[in-house]
């Protein structure tokens, strides 16, 4: 039956075959009976398939009680085919043209999302690049079994059309695809930009709670898109008229867009105003937003020096992070930092380190050293006990600039080093750039006067036995 379906010569004959032998016709054969279909009316001139226009051949095929029949047989037998022909008959629906809410792309649409998290990915692939309207994406990115496995080779593909299908999506199945391409670290620059250019057209509608998963990609992936000349004003713009509506959101998008080096005044303002600040302290999130706002106001200081608007009072200042991060502690048995301690504890002694110490504004560091001018590591009993002590330990008395100037001055003859075990989930996904929050708190170390080390994973998966490390 599937050399007679491929070798039929008209729409007549392959509608025969299939109608006329159900007996003969298994689940495999109907995409292929499909495709044959599409190929053939291809051929024939008059109104493209799916056009609407009923009087060209392919409306009139359409219409044909023999197609309608093999629709038929499709729709009520459906449920018992195999993944392989619910996929392939779905993808040669679409490739035919039938219109999504025609009961069969229905039915093979509801059909495919019930056996979603049964599909391998090329099943996945083909059933929404043939779908690829906003139900189906919802479904896709809604599935936790879909959520918890990276699928880089549908990403790639999905860069391919999303584009173009972008303007019919809605806000709630962007912010999805964001939430997903951010969880696994997928620096993909085309798909990044088909949110941006939606963020860019749909800003002023969308609230900040939505707002802020949409940006999120963009620091996670230290990628600035494509359109940011005219995307972070745009930013600036509404967040001046939305920054109390949502404080919390308000504040991961400045983080957002503190950890991509743009710092917007205007909104800063805001955030540091007294209204702002006391709205915040009776709200139920007030302990994280003092966090955000204590590591904001860091980065003023340390990146923003022109900045003459208010700061965040001293009496609010917090520790961003008071331990490891929870990426950091749930990997820890793939982290490469055991190696690494063992290997300082065995070169230098336990003496002339510390491990997992936090330093302010909160910036939890694997390791941290004192060497002096000839390059030699320091035990702690020869380093003042100020010294020792993180620069600016105190950090609601203290600010950051002034002990930094503090430390300067009193290690003149050795300086702090921070040891980095760069593990794979510090980094973009298959590259070596690091997501935005590593490169931030490692530019605010720099700033703040320490001496960093880096250890890539790429080069500690390299290392054979403690000797080599």
């Amino acid at each position: 039956m599937k050399r007679l379906i491929e070798r039929s010569r008209s729409v007549g004959e392959v509608l025969r075959w299939v109608t006329q032998n159900p007996g003969k016709v298994s689940a495999s054969h109907y995409p292929i009976a499909l495709h044959k279909l599409g190929q053939l009316l291809q051929q024939q001139p008059g109104p493209p398939v799916g056009a609407g226009d009923s009087r060209g051949p392919a409306g009139q095929v359409l219409e044909q009680p023999e197609f309608h029949a093999l629709c038929q047989a499709i729709v009520s037998g459906c449920a018992k085919f195999d993944n392989f022909s619910i996929v392939n008959c779905l993808y040669a629906a679409a490739a035919l043209g039938l219109p999504g809410e025609s009961p069969l792309v229905r039915v093979l649409e509801d059909e495919s999302r019930s056996r979603l998290g049964r599909f391998n990915q090329k099943d996945v692939s083909m059933v929404f690049s043939s779908e690829a309207n906003n139900k189906a994406l919802e479904a896709i990115f809604s599935s936790q079994l879909f959520y918890e496995n990276r699928q880089e080779r549908f990403i790639r593909s999905m860069a391919e059309w999303l584009p173009r299908k972008a303007e019919n999506l809605t806000p709630y199945t962007m912010a999805l695809i964001a939430k997903y391409v951010a969880r696994h670290r997928l620096r993909e620059p085309r798909l990044l930009d088909t949110i941006a250019n939606f963020l860019l057209k749909r800003g002023e509608q969308l609230d900040s709670k939505v707002i802020q998963k949409l940006v999120f990609p963009f620091s996670r992936m230290n990628y600035r898109p494509s359109n940011h000349g005219e995307l972070f004003p745009k930013l600036e713009a509404i967040l001046e008229q939305k920054a109390g509506s949502s404080p919390l959101a308000t504040v991961n998008i400045l983080m957002s867009m503190f950890q991509l080096s743009h710092f917007p005044q205007t909104v800063l303002h805001q955030v540091f105003s007294p209204t702002f600040i006391t709205n915040v302290m009776s709200s139920p999130y007030a302990l994280i937003v003092r966090r955000y706002l204590s590591l904001l106001d860091a980065a003023v200081e340390l990146e923003f020096r022109e900045y003459s608007g208010p700061r965040l009072d001293p009496r609010y200042r917090v520790l961003m992070f008071e331990h490891a991060l929870t990426a950091d502690e749930a990997n820890r048995k793939y982290s490469y930092k055991g190696l690494v301690a063992e290997a300082l504890r065995q070169l230098v002694g336990e003496e002339c380190y510390r491990q997992d110490e936090v330093l302010p504004p909160g910036y939890c560091t694997d390791f941290l050293l004192w060497i002096n001018r000839s390059g030699t590591v320091l035990p702690l009993s020869r380093v003042p006990a100020s010294s020792r002590a993180p620069p600016a330990a105190s950090p609601v008395t203290m600010s950051l600039r002034s002990s930094v100037l503090a430390l300067t001055s009193d290690l003149q003859d050795f300086a702090p080093v921070v040891l980095s075990v760069n593990d794979k989930w510090h980094y973009c996904q298959n590259s070596d750039i690091l997501v935005g929050s590593r490169a931030m708190r490692d530019r605010h170390l720099r700033l703040l006067g320490y001496c960093l080390v880096q250890l890539p994973y790429t080069e500690l998966e390299k290392v054979s036995g403690i000797e080599e490390a």
